[in-house]
């Protein structure tokens, strides 16, 4: 874990080993996210679609679609 000091224009430096975790160079925007008091850093996706496609694989147990369906 790096600790990292808020200049007096309420800037930071990302560390070295964070920036090539996550292949940034200069220039490069990251998104923020704050939830719950905890602050996520990450790499603005070139393509929202290809970066988010497939992250709900895994949540719902299989056939929930059609049992849904079924009911109506």
């Amino acid at each position: 874990m790096t600790v990292v000091k808020i200049s007096s224009k309420n800037q930071i430096v990302i560390p070295k080993e964070a920036r090539q975790a996550m292949r940034l160079k200069g220039g490069d925007e990251v998104l923020v996210v704050v939830k719950d008091g905890i602050t996520i850093l990450m790499p603005k996706p070139e393509n929202y679609r290809k970066a988010l496609s497939g992250l709900g694989k895994g949540l719902y147990e299989e056939n929930y679609l059609e049992t849904e369906r079924d009911s109506w």
